[in-house]
């Protein structure tokens, strides 16, 4: 599912130095399939050329309210705009935009609008931090512009760090990716958990796996677009978690599976996309292991059952899916672990199949169901599989 596919975004830039994030921000919205119109504030093109945002969108960019030839430019855009954002948002365009002004091009196209927008801010952090930009934002949110706060980092030369900063462009786009969704999980709380665990054999040493968290960032990932309240349990990730999530932090099999019994009684959907280790040190040693002329012994103990745990602690009708990541008899071991632990729907990755499984983008897989079917899922990329796996837990839900 791409939401951005066919879709025409507004994106607005008004006059501060942040605009040059802009000009990224453009760019991933059209690698996203999206088309996109760029209006500029005449300041904003003191900042950055429009020159740099045609050359990226392919499409002409807009600066004036009433243009040579084309009076309604306003009535237009606004019209043909399934979403619009403005970022940078500076404090003036904020302020003007609160109070319902059009004495401009893109402050004159949020009055013509039935769009969704969004609106961020970016500004030195005094003023982000005044009592009039803060009602001006308040008052943005009650009109019903979404408003993504500003964060904190580096500010413009010689002023520091602050809160101001326009959020990176990637974040704006899973912002605005979820506006245009279709809120299939609306209301929702999704528990994913994601990522090896580690279990320690000496103070530097440990038992783990191979798995990156891809999948389980993905589908965390898609589920927060898709309206839900997501929470990701993750062990160590290779990859940045996603945006909107609320992440928990985990190292052990054992913390993994208190997370998860915390989060689980709340939860309408449990995913178990992680890959806990199976078994720990039954005694960790106290001091690094030293080499010496023969290999050490040690001696292990399986860890909790994570999966098969969690039923105890989640409410009647929560939906529970699983993993299975094999090497051998894999459809016949997949509906074992559905049958043994009251599964839903359990996912079955072949361990060894080239560009699948861990540490990869992509994935094919097989979804397998208690009612006895199996759907195979040819190569595609594991955010693709992931709204593949979303769109079969929802008919579960239904």
């Amino acid at each position: 599912m791409r939401p951005f596919e066919g879709r025409r975004i507004l994106l607005g830039v008004t006059g501060g130095i942040a605009s040059y994030k802009s000009a990224w921000l453009a760019r991933l919205l059209s690698q996203e399939g999206a088309m996109v119109d760029v209006v500029m504030t005449k300041s904003a093109t003191e900042f950055i050329a429009p020159l740099t945002f045609e050359a990226l969108t392919g499409r002409p960019v807009h600066t004036a309210l009433i243009a040579q030839g084309h009076a309604l430019d306003h009535i237009k855009l606004a019209k043909a705009a399934d979403a619009i954002v403005v970022a940078p948002a500076t404090a003036d365009f904020c302020a003007r935009a609160a109070h319902g002004r059009a004495d401009d091009l893109l402050a004159a196209i949020l009055l013509a609008t039935e769009a969704p927008v969004l609106i961020c801010p970016a500004m030195n952090d005094r003023m982000w931090a005044h009592p009039q930009t803060r009602l001006n934002s308040k008052h943005l949110r009650e009109i019903g512009y979404g408003v993504l706060d500003p964060e904190v980092g580096a500010l413009a030369a010689g002023e520091g760090s602050g809160e101001g900063r326009m959020p990176e462009p990637e974040t704006i786009v899973a912002h605005v990716a979820r506006m245009l969704d279709d809120a299939s999980f609306k209301g929702r709380h999704v528990v994913v958990t994601a990522g090896p665990t580690r279990e320690l054999v000496d103070p530097v040493r440990v038992l783990s796996n191979r798995s990156s968290g891809r999948m389980g960032v993905a589908l965390a990932s898609a589920a927060w677009r898709r309206g839900a309240n997501v929470t990701l349990i993750a062990g160590p990730l290779e990859i940045a978690p996603p945006v909107g999530a609320t992440l928990v932090r985990v190292e052990t099999t054992e913390e993994m599976s208190i997370a998860v019994q915390r989060a689980a009684a709340n939860a309408d959907v449990l995913v178990m996309a992680a890959a806990p280790a199976d078994f720990r040190a039954a005694e960790m040693a106290t001091a690094k292991i030293k080499k010496g002329s023969s290999a050490p012994t040690i001696e292990l103990t399986p860890t909790p059952d994570i999966l098969r745990e969690s039923a105890a602690h989640m409410r009647a009708g929560a939906v529970r899916v699983g993993f299975a990541l094999e090497t051998n008899n894999g459809v016949a071991n997949a509906r074992h672990k559905l049958e043994s632990k009251s599964l839903d729907m359990i996912v079955l990755n072949d361990a060894l199949e080239p560009d699948a499984g861990v540490g990869v983008e992509t994935n094919r897989v097989t979804i397998i169901s208690r009612d006895g079917s199996a759907e195979e899922i040819p190569l595609m990329l594991k955010r693709e599989i992931a709204d593949i796996i979303l769109d079969r837990i929802a008919a579960h839900l239904e």
